[in-house]
């Protein structure tokens, strides 16, 4: 397990026993493991509320995306959201600061992260 992934997996298992709100898919049992694995490699950054306001987020000059903002998640077409999971925010000129995942999530759950991020924003794009 590489460092960051250990430090990402304290931070998620912290802020749960916290007792932080976090968005769940309870009310569409097919997003439970992909949110699942967004509590664990991505709240750190984007919030367990899903509004870019995680732990890891003080002092970065740029700000995670909120992924529960409707607006602007719906102008993000979805082969967009699904590169930048994959390769990393640099590689749609975003933050260098979002890692890549493809080494950590199967294709497929880097197709089924977009479709939950979809669905966290309430924007779903049919894809």
């Amino acid at each position: 397990m590489t460092r960051t992934r250990l430090i990402f997996g304290v931070l998620a298992s912290t802020a749960f026993m916290l007792g932080a709100q976090v968005a769940t898919a309870e009310d569409d049992p097919k997003f439970k493991e992909t949110a699942r694995l967004y509590d664990t490699y991505c709240a750190q950054c984007h919030g367990v509320s899903r509004n870019g306001k995680g732990v890891n987020t003080v002092g970065l000059s740029v700000q995670p995306r909120d992924h529960s903002d409707p607006v602007g998640m719906a102008s993000l077409p979805r082969e967009q959201m699904v590169k930048a999971i994959r390769d990393g925010g640099a590689s749609v000129n975003k933050s260098a600061l979002m890692p890549a995942w493809s080494s950590v999530f199967t294709d497929q759950q880097i197709e089924q992260m977009a479709d939950y991020l979809g669905h966290v924003c309430k924007c779903a794009k049919p894809n």
